[in-house]
This record gives structure tokens, C-alpha cells and sequence, in this order.
């Protein structure tokens, strides 16, 4: 499943190619995504000029006067810039053309994904329930502190809560965890402050560190031009089971953790 910084990489990747250019048709060849696709996108966009793309948690949100389209890629989905006219395949559904010759293309084989709309001055109800974003000001050490001290759920699960922080899917909360030196399975409330300002920190390099890489391929995940991402090759825990601890050497282990691939340093990972 595409996260936040393949989401990222794909925005960054699109915004220049679209920014400024208007809406001069839009194609939907399959209306029923996650959630049905909007009737009426047409008379609400057409002749719109696209302001800016801009990014919340893993949706992808193409701004304009009347309001921003919400783009979420799914498990598997993808979005390419391509020239107006080119042919559609299989499972390319919906299609936003510009006056600029250029049409931006989702192309979603499993259905998961959607495109949503949200007038503006108004939140759209899956946005409005969102944690604070990794990568913006507000995101340290105190804040995940202040919230982990009422709970005592594992903190790899707290870290992967939308509503407390978005984005940190499971391999960077692996590779997070690694580099702060914090064990997967340890309670959110048994964490010292100056362990979670380690924690914060690890997410935003690791993240920073992933969108500077293009994002991690390890399924269906490609960047808009087709490319794919390459912070695999950086991973140091994720994967890697039973391989030497790239700091003691002793052997990566696997445990499952709320239904999802936990990999850590038994000696490194307190």
C-alpha cells in the first residue's frame, strides 16, 4: 500500500506538469472505487484552474476555487501524468484532463481507492479524523509523549494510529523503532520522554529519508512517471529476518504485532 511518502513522491512528481493549467474534461470509467466517484466532478471542475496539489496524511488533494478533489491511491493504485488522447488500459479508471495537452490518469487494479470531493471551507469527514502530519511543526518527542503516557497499547501500534500521527505505516514504524532503539512490543506509558524526542526524530529522517528515495517498492508501488522507488535497498530491519543487525550482528527477528510483520533487534531494541 502506497504510504506517506510515496504519496509525497507522487505529488511532488505531478504538481509541476498540472499546477496552473485548467480542467478541460474529466473521464470516469469506473464509478464505483472504495466509494462511488461523484456525479456531478464535471460542471464542478470544468474550466477550473488547478492552484496547487497539496497532501493530507496519504490522500492527495488537487486544490481548486470551488473546492479540492481528494485522490487516495489504495493498496495498489498509482497516478500518471500522460498526454491528452492517450489510450486507456485496463484498469485505468478515471482521468482529469487539462487544457496544458496533459490528463492526469489513476490507474487502481484492486478498486481501493477513491476520488472524493470537498467544497471549500469545509473538512471532509476522513480528513477531519487525521493525526498531526510527521513533517510539519507540532510533531516532536513532547507531543508523542503526552499522548503515550495514557495508554498503554504497544508503541509501534501508537505510532501507526492515524488519529495520533499520519503516514508512519508499518515499514517505517520498524525502521523508526530501529533507529530510536525502542523494542516494538514495549507500552506507549513505559517510555521516557527523552526516548520518545529519539522516536520523533527517527520518523522524520527515516520519512525524509524515504520521499528522497522515491518511496519504498515492495509490491505494486511506482513513482508518476513509472519509475520505482528505492528506499528498499536503505532498510535495515524491515524484511530481514534472521540477517545480522546492521549495529551487533545479532540475528533480525520476526514477531507478529496486532496482525502486522514486527522486525527488531533483540539487543539493540529495548
Amino acid at each position: 500500500m502506497p504510504e506517506l511518502p510515496e504519496v509525497e513522491t507522487t505529488r511532488r512528481g505531478i504538481a509541476p506538469h498540472l499546477e496552473g493549467a485548467a480542467v478541460s474534461g474529466i473521464v470516469v470509467r469506473q464509478p464505483r472505487l472504495r466509494w462511488p466517484v461523484p456525479e456531478n466532478l464535471s460542471p464542478l471542475l470544468n474550466g477550473q484552474r488547478l492552484n496547487s496539489v497539496g497532501r493530507r496524511g496519504k490522500y492527495l488533494l488537487l486544490n481548486f476555487a470551488p473546492g479540492s478533489l481528494l485522490l487516495h491511491l489504495g493498496m495498489s493504485g498509482s497516478l500518471r501524468v500522460l498526454p491528452n488522447g492517450t489510450p486507456p488500459q485496463r484498469h485505468d479508471h478515471f482521468d482529469l484532463e487539462f487544457d496544458n495537452n496533459s490528463l492526469l490518469r489513476l490507474r487502481d487494479p484492486r478498486r481501493f481507492g477513491a476520488v472524493l470531493w470537498q467544497p471549500t471551507g469545509e473538512c471532509h469527514e476522513l480528513l477531519a479524523r487525521l493525526g498531526l502530519e510527521p513533517l510539519r511543526e507540532g510533531f516532536d518527542g513532547d507531543y508523542l509523549h503526552q499522548i503515550g503516557q495514557s495508554r498503554s497499547v504497544a508503541i509501534k501500534q501508537l505510532i501507526m494510529e492515524s488519529r495520533v500521527v499520519v503516514g508512519v505505516g508499518n515499514i517505517y514504524a520498524n525502521e523508526s523503532l530501529f533507529r530510536a532503539g525502542i523494542h516494538p512490543q514495549r507500552a506507549a506509558n513505559r517510555i521516557a520522554l527523552a526516548r520518545y524526542q529519539r522516536l520523533a526524530a527517527a520518523i522524520v529522517e527515516v520519512l525524509n529519508a524515504a520521499i528522497a528515495q522515491g518511496g519504498t517498492t515492495l509490491r505494486d508501488f511506482q513513482q508518476e512517471d513509472g519509475s520505482p522507488g528505492y528506499f528498499a535497498q536503505q532498510l535495515q530491519v524491515y524484511g530481514r529476518t534472521g540477517e545480522p543487525c546492521p549495529i551487533c550482528a545479532e540475528p533480525i527477528r520476526l514477531k507478529t504485532l496486532g496482525q502486522r510483520s514486527s522486525f527488531y533487534c533483540p539487543l539493540c531494541q529495548r
